[in-house]
Order: structure tokens, then C-alpha cells, then sequence
């Protein structure tokens, strides 16, 4: 028996290719692509690739190619059906086990895509054509929304068109209409009333694009209706499992590391009407880890940003008591608060893409930070205020599923606190001591070569035997022959020694007509100064370690090239590619 294509794609789109592959094979991210060892055969340099954009991961060493079902078949000797269950596990699906209760749910599915997608077509329509949604039209035009926005979201309004609704009722079953949420039986009536007539009509997709709820937006302010109601919970609609425009910004994540979690339909649309559209919106409930959970399936960073009013405030710290459960080592939640009781949709119009990017880049607060500040600002001077304040910050920590995390956020509060409360911390002072800081020399030295790259400083360590060693250089220049360096900088100098020496013919270099902060990071930065005090009058062991630097430096260049045709490879599939694919990696062995 077959699975059905839409629960084999809804698998596909929860999982990425590399969230699978990584739990077999160690990845490096590379450009758009990751690369690890293969798992189809021992080597020691990548030829193993994963495209999570275009879905397949591809081994230039066995040709081996596929999605995630024929990786996990082939790494775990499994047949198809097996993969498919490991994989559902994996992605948080129910396992589909072909039995009667499935084929109904199937069934039942269907019809419920049938009548959203019935629903949705119509009343979009009426927004867009019929003289009786003036009011919802100029109301959206007030919010400044344009017919583009209108049709990428399909926004529609409920114009209570009973011929529509005469229609629905004679195409599907009573308890199909029930389920589906959008109408509600009135039992004094006797009769159903559709739940969102004259609203303007917001569609929920899941995360494969389906609708499956909708969110309804009053045209006037009433005393006695919500101004936003969305769809009751519905055997294919959860709240809590669920975020607004998620099938949309999902895509994003094989370029974009960060999403904007925010409160509103609106706010969700008026950043994507300005071209920010890596942001999803929960469904008027408190924020689930649930949802934390599905964003940092496709998302490294997580940026809540509600409305900087008091209420939006209260939000924003339920969600970071709840979302901080599920921290990981290799994720980040923080959070963006914006000015004068602005909410981001009204920000960013006023505003723009740009200002709100770089205010997001400069103001916003991590999690712990955001937690710790908050119940700081709540503390009085009392004893019984500050033991409040310790417990609750213990507590919270206390959730945190992630070991690691765990451990850390807990010291990060004891340090805090010890600096406020120090007499209700001296157990946690005695055991507990910050570690003293580097000599400020010591300290500049290490922040500046955080940002060098390796190669840099095997660039360095190899301008260092040439300027120290000219003499042994000119003996053995067909060492130093062909080399190529990559630091701009690294580069010039190096040019210029060349240039200057006419290829060590001439090894008078002290006087190199450069400038001198070059010399002075080479002879600051070579690892191999320490190795070349104890060395410097032997010949034999200087030349072997310049071989080496240069062996790397040509490896460093091959490994480029290989990279630029793997890439091109991932699109193209073109043998000539592939082949000369092959060629380098031979040579890089070799070397």
C-alpha cells in the first residue's frame, strides 16, 4: 500500500535534509550548503554535500543522491515503510498505519481542504469584486495594505452570501461543516450561522500551505463582539501548533539564520509589505513550546517582537517564561521591544526595512537578560523581596530541559544576584569565584585573533620564514614557486617581496618599501615564530616546516575550487563538472 503524497511531503517539510543527515554525519556549513565525511565509504576529505533548498544531499565519492527518505534507508539498512515511521517520529507526525480509522481520516481530510479552499476562493473574490466590501477595502487601504499584499495572503471578507453558503451546505455533509469551524449551529435558530460573516477573513495555513483555520478581523469597534477571533480548534487545527505565515518563511531559512515572532496578522503582513518577510505570528494564544520548537526546526534565532504597550509587555514575558524551557545550546531567543507603544506593523511603515533591521540588530535583549531585568525591577530592598527574587529566578532555570543551558543561565542569575544581594549569596560566593580578568595586553591579543581565519595564520607563519630567511628561501625557491595567498594584505606583501628581491636574487630585505604594520601583524601573528627561536640555524628543519605551509596553502586553493564546482555541480548535474570534480580531489590527495 501506498502512503498518501501529502504525508510524505508534510514529513519532507518539517524536517530539513540536514537536520536528518546531521544525526549520522558531522556537516560544516559551507555557502548554501553543508559538507561532511561520507557515510557511504571512509575518507578523510568531504565529498559529502546536503541542499536542504533544493532538498537532496549528494556524495561525489559513491554518487550516491537522494531526499531523506533514501538517506535514512540506506545509512540504517531500513525498507521504505520503516524509514517513513522513523522519520514521522522524528518530525512530531502520528505514524500512518493504512488501517480503517486512517482511510477515514483521510477522507475526512480532504473534505476539509475542500470546503477552506471553497470558502477562502469565494469570499477573496467578494473582497476583490463585489460593491458590498467597499468598507473592508478602505479599511485595509487605511492600514496601508495594496492589492499585492491582498492576493499574496489571500485576504478575503465574509459578505454572508447565503447562495454561497446554500452551496456549501448541498456539497458536503452536516458533521463535514460542523468540523470545519466555520459555521456554528444556533440553537435557538435551529439553523447554522457562519462564525466570521462580515469580518475580514485572514487564511491559517499549516506548514505545507494548506488552509486549515482562518483569523476574522471586525470592520467596527464593538462593545459586545471581539475586535480578532480565530477558528475553534478543529481535528485539523491546533493553536498551539501552529504560527501564521509559517509555510511562507520556512523557505527562508536556508538563507536567513533569524525569524520575527510577532502578535498580529497585520504585523505579520506590514513587515512583508516591507520586504521582512522571515516573520511568523502566533494564533492569539499564549506562545507554546510547541511552536518554539517547530521554529528552531528551520531557524537558529528566534526575535520576539510584540507590541511595545503594557499588555504586549505581559505577552512578551509569558513567552519568555515558557519558550526558555526549550533553550538549546546552538539556538538563541531574544527579544525586541519598539518605542512610543508602537507595534511592528505600525513601526516599520513609519519607519522602514532598514531602521527596523538595524534597531533589531541594536536593541534587542536576550532571553535570561530579558527574565533577569524584569524581576530586578520588581525587587524592593527587603529580605524577603530579594530571597523572592533568588527563588523565582531559580525556579524559572529549573525548567530548562537542555542540561547545558540549564547550568548556565542558573549562573549567569547567581552572578547577577550576587552583585545586588551579596549577604543572601555567600554560599554561592564561597564556591563560586568570577574568573580574574587577562592583562589588558593579553586580553587585545586574544580579541584580535578570534577573527583570523586559520589560513591567515599560515599566511603569516609563511611571510615570517621568507623575511627572516632569505638566504635559505633563495637556495630553495622552487618551494615557495606557484604559491598563492588569499589575505589581501598578505598578498601585497608578499607581491612585494617578490618584486623587490627580482625572486630572491637579491636577499637584502630588510628595507622593504611596504607598509610597516604588515611586517609588524606577520611577525605578531606567526605561529611559527616560537618553533623558529629554537630552530633558527637549522636548515633542514626550517625547510620542512615551510613545505608544509605550502602544501596547506595549495590544499587551501584546491579546496576553494572544489567548493565553486561543487556548487555549481548541485545545480547544473553536468558530467564535465563532476569530472573535473574528480581530477581536483585526486590532486588534492596527492598532495
Amino acid at each position: 500500500m501506498k502512503y498518501p503524497k501529502e504525508y510524505l511531503d508534510e514529513i519532507k517539510t518539517r524536517l530539513k535534509v540536514s537536520t536528518v543527515v546531521s544525526k549520522t554525519v558531522n556537516l560544516k556549513k559551507r555557502g548554501k550548503e553543508y559538507v561532511g565525511l561520507s557515510p557511504f565509504k571512509t575518507e578523510k576529505t568531504p565529498s559529502f554535500t546536503v541542499n536542504d533548498e533544493k532538498e537532496f544531499y549528494h556524495c561525489f565519492s559513491t554518487a550516491e543522491h537522494g531526499n531523506i527518505f533514501d538517506f535514512v534507508m540506506k545509512t540504517q539498512n531500513l525498507k521504505f515503510g520503516e524509514a517513513v515511521k522513523s522519520l514521522a517520529n522524528l518530525a512530531g507526525m502520528r505514524p500512518y498505519t493504512f488501517s480503517k480509522e486512517d482511510e477515514i481520516r483521510e477522507e475526512k481530510w480532504n473534505n476539509y481542504k475542500s470546503i477552506f479552499n471553497k470558502y477562502i476562493d469565494h469570499y477573496h473574490n467578494e473582497l476583490l469584486k463585489n460593491p458590498n466590501s467597499t468598507d473592508a477595502k478602505n479599511y485595509l487601504k487605511r492600514r496601508r495594505l495594496t492589492l499585492e499584499e491582498v492576493k499574496k495572503f489571500k485576504i478575503g471578507f465574509e459578505t454572508n452570501d447565503i447562495n454561497f453558503q446554500d452551496e456549501i451546505f448541498k456539497k458536503f455533509k452536516e458533521n463535514e461543516i460542523r468540523d470545519s469551524g466555520l459555521f456554528y449551529f444556533d440553537e435557538n435558530k435551529k439553523k447554522f450561522i457562519s462564525r466570521f460573516r462580515e469580518r475580514i477573513l485572514f487564511p491559517i495555513r499549516n506548514i505545507t500551505g494548506d488552509t486549515i483555520a482562518i483569523g476574522g478581523r471586525i470592520l467596527k469597534d464593538s462593545d459586545y463582539l471581539a475586535k480578532y477571533i480565530n477558528s475553534p480548534e478543529t481535528p485539523f487545527f491546533k493553536k498551539g501548533s501552529n504560527l501564521f505565515n509559517l509555510d511562507f518563511a520556512r523557505k527562508l531559512s536556508n538563507n536567513l539564520n533569524n525569524v520575527f515572532l510577532v502578535e498580529g496578522y497585520m504585523d505579520v503582513i506590514g513587515l512583508s509589505k516591507n520586504k521582512i518577510d522571515n516573520v511568523v505570528a502566533n494564533l492569539g494564544t499564549s506562545l507554546t513550546t510547541r511552536q518554539i520548537l517547530i521554529l528552531n526546526q528551520f531557524f537558529d534565532e528566534i526575535v520576539i517582537c510584540f507590541d511595545g504597550d503594557e499588555s504586549g509587555y505581559k505577552a512578551a514575558l509569558r513567552a519568555a517564561e515558557s519558550s526558555i524551557i526549550e533553550l538549546k545550546p546552538e539556538k538563541k531567543i531574544s527579544f525586541l521591544f519598539l518605542p512610543d507603544n508602537h507595534d511592528p506593523d505600525s513601526f516599520v511603515n513609519e519607519k522602514g526595512k532598514d531602521f527596523f533591521l538595524n534597531y533589531s540588530e541594536s536593541n534587542s535583549v536576550s532571553i535570561h537578560k530579558f527574565i533577569f531585568d524584569h524581576y530586578l525591577n520588581n525587587m524592593d530592598d527587603s529580605p524577603s523581596s530579594k530571597a523572592i527574587f533568588e527563588k523565582k529566578l531559580r525556579s524559572i532555570s529549573s525548567t530548562i530541559k537542555d542540561e547545558f543551558i540549564k547550568k548556565y543561565v542558573l549562573e549567569y542569575f547567581l552572578e547577577k544576584i550576587s552583585e545586588f544581594t551579596p549577604n543572601t549569596n555567600k554560599k554561592f560566593n564561597k564556591y563560586y569565584s568570577k574568573p580574574s580578568k587577562s592583562l589588558k595586553s593579553t586580553q587585545n591579543y586574544y580579541n584580535e585573533t578570534k577573527s583570523l581565519k586559520a589560513i591567515d595564520i599560515k599566511e603569516f607563519s609563511f611571510l615570517y620564514i621568507l623575511l627572516k630567511k632569505p638566504e635559505l628561501i633563495k637556495h630553495n625557491f622552487n618551494l615557495i614557486e606557484n604559491v598563492k595567498l588569499f589575505s589581501g594584505e598578505n598578498k601585497l606583501l608578499f607581491n612585494e617581496i617578490l618584486k623587490q628581491t627580482k625572486n630572491f636574487k637579491i636577499t637584502l630585505i630588510d628595507n622593504i618599501n611596504v607598509d610597516q604594520s604588515l611586517i609588524d601583524r606577520v611577525f605578531k601573528y606567526a605561529s611559527v615564530k616560537h618553533i623558529m627561536v629554537k630552530n633558527f640555524n637549522n636548515d633542514h628543519k626550517i625547510l620542512e616546516i615551510l613545505s608544509e605551509l605550502v602544501r596547506d596553502l595549495k590544499n587551501y586553493e584546491l579546496e576553494i575550487r572544489i567548493q565553486e564546482l561543487e556548487s555549481r555541480f548541485s545545480k547544473d548535474l553536468n558530467e564535465v563538472t563532476f569530472n573535473e570534480l574528480k581530477e581536483l580531489k585526486k590532486l588534492q590527495k596527492i598532495n
